[in-house]
């Protein structure tokens, strides 16, 4: 069995759908509880990164000491042992800060259903072959990638957001958008009155309704794009052969 070191920045946060694939590719998760204070162990232990999102904000290192030693590990993962990561939203963000690009506050958030589309770029990439070049995706974020690091290339973008999927060379994808989110995902923050309470707060009162009622009708095609990605990363990565 492969082992797949995953990063968590919040209590419940986890790599959602990816879940059944990790099983069913023979990849254990381990989790380490950044903001509990658990230290990330020795990397050559590992053969996999997945960096989950957060409430953090990449620039916030007084606040969240442990960024640093996070994107110290991201950049010697990626960049010096040029191995497969996959990060969403806060690991999207910290993938382009690790290795030297630039990551700030949104012009405009997104929080909710939105589109993405493929670049050029990311139309030929093997990393999104036949994933579809529109999708509809989940958000929510408020901080973007401003400058993508040197090698980086931008798979896919939005109307609000110019970077909403970064590569690096081919061994290292990332996405804004949460392509972990699962209806599992989405019927759990019925149970967390923090979640539920935020997105009122950003988009008014029955927002959790509304968002559920929008997301589950799209979730089957949310689901079958991801497994493409997932698919194509996994073997243009060589983490499954």
């Amino acid at each position: 069995m492969k082992k797949a070191l995953v990063l968590q920045h919040m209590n419940h946060d986890h790599p959602g759908r990816f879940l059944d694939w990790f099983a069913e590719d023979g990849i254990v998760p381990v989790p380490v509880r950044l903001f509990e204070g658990q230290d990330i162990p020795p990397l050559a232990d590992y053969d996999f990164m997945f960096v989950l999102g957060g409430a953090q904000d990449t620039w916030q290192e007084d606040e969240y000491p442990y960024l640093k030693a996070e994107k110290q590990a991201i950049r010697e993962w990626v960049w010096d042992r040029a191995r497969p990561y996959f990060g969403v939203c806060l690991g999207h963000q910290l993938l382009a800060t690790a290795l030297g690009g630039a990551v700030a506050p949104a012009d405009e958030g997104e929080v909710g259903v939105f589109d993405v589309t493929l670049t050029d770029e990311g139309a030929s990439s093997p990393f999104m072959t036949h994933v579809p070049a529109t999708q509809k995706v989940m958000q929510w974020h408020h901080a973007e990638v401003k400058r993508v690091p040197q090698s980086g290339r931008i798979l896919a973008q939005s109307p609000r957001t110019g970077v909403q999927s970064l590569a690096i060379d081919s061994h290292a994808l990332s996405t804004q958008f949460h392509c972990e989110f699962s209806p599992q995902t989405v019927a759990g923050w019925s149970s967390m009155p923090n979640y539920v309470q935020t997105l009122e707060k950003l988009n008014g009162p029955g927002a959790y309704d509304r968002l559920v009622r929008e997301s589950y009708p799209l979730m089957p095609s949310m689901h079958k794009a991801t497994r493409t990605m997932w698919d194509n990363f996994k073997t243009v990565s060589g983490l499954v052969k």
